[in-house]
């Protein structure tokens, strides 16, 4: 004889894998790579520099 399997459990276990798979195809549809990651930084970095740099002193 089979044990008995909670039916709720299951259900929300095969929700938290649907949800898991779906969140996995936008990290790869919509993430970054750290590379671009980077390079977003150091251009927000260097123009903030060069804005700094053009400010008028008074």
């Amino acid at each position: 004889m089979n044990t008995p399997i909670n039916l709720n459990k299951a259900r929300k276990e095969r929700t938290r894998a649907s949800r898991k798979a779906r969140a996995d195809e936008n990290a790869v549809q919509f993430g970054q790579t750290k590379a671009t990651k980077d390079e977003q930084k150091a251009r927000a970095e260097k123009d903030a520099r060069l804005l700094d740099g053009h400010k008028r002193e008074t």
